[in-house]
């Protein structure tokens, strides 16, 4: 596609701190394309999950423009905002968030129940999605009965539910060992590519950017290119 999936255009985010400003984002410039794997890595407190928050329509940045398949974020009502989240973003969260009591189909069946399909169509495609992340034998597991990887891999799937343009995963590999971990880098990488989402995710663990395309860092706000994920992969 010629056009961009998710465009950041000199995004500032700045708070009031006492008598001066805050800056948390700082003229944030960032593009990604359908079918592109982006790995965010930086320090604590460097603006990582801010940059997600903003990318994610949960906050408006002070400066700047955010766009989703070409629509100015910033000229959507807080309604409309709203259900671009819902339908055009998929969230990935460190802790899998799934509801105790309902099974692993069940939680993508109420994601589309949500979004207003009918009960059969919300059935056909969790069992499609579960399928794509391995876990259709365990289809009638409820959390508890999941290995920690499998609650990842559910969680993943849930985000794909609505056929989202964008994927943010923040740190989605934080609480996994490192097998585990890098299965789930590996599987949102492949989904990325089938999908055609543009996927961001946030990561402490270098070892992860083989798998993407693309790596940029985050330091004090300002974002730097650091390399491809095949520069890594190649140990430049």
């Amino acid at each position: 596609m010629n056009e961009s999936t998710i465009t950041l255009d000199g995004v500032s985010l700045v708070y009031p701190d006492g008598d001066s400003d805050l800056t948390v984002l700082d003229h944030v410039d960032l593009e990604l394309r359908a079918g592109e794997m982006l790995a965010l890595v930086g320090p604590s407190g460097s603006g990582k999950s801010s940059l997600l928050a903003v990318a994610g329509l949960l906050l408006r940045p002070t400066h700047g423009t955010v766009r989703i398949g070409g629509v100015d974020a910033g000229a959507l009502s807080d309604k409309e905002r709203t259900a671009t989240r819902r339908t055009r973003l998929g969230f990935v969260f460190q802790q899998s968030n799934l509801i105790p009591s309902l099974t692993a189909l069940e939680q993508l069946e109420l994601m589309s129940h949500i979004n207003g399909s009918s009960p059969r169509s919300a059935s056909q495609r969790a069992r499609e999605l579960l399928t794509q992340v391995g876990l259709a034998a365990k289809a009638d597991r409820r959390p508890h009965q999941l290995s920690g990887g499998e609650r990842q891999r559910v969680g993943i799937a849930r985000a794909l539910v609505t056929g989202p343009d964008v994927i943010l995963a923040d740190e989605p590999t934080s609480a996994l060992d490192h097998d585990r971990a890098g299965a789930v880098v590996e599987l949102l990488a492949e989904l990325t590519h089938t999908f055609g989402t543009a996927t961001i995710m946030v990561t402490h663990d270098m070892r992860h950017l083989a798998l993407t395309d693309r790596a940029v860092g985050i330091d004090r706000g300002e974002l730097n290119e650091i390399a491809t994920g095949a520069d890594v992969l190649a140990g430049v």
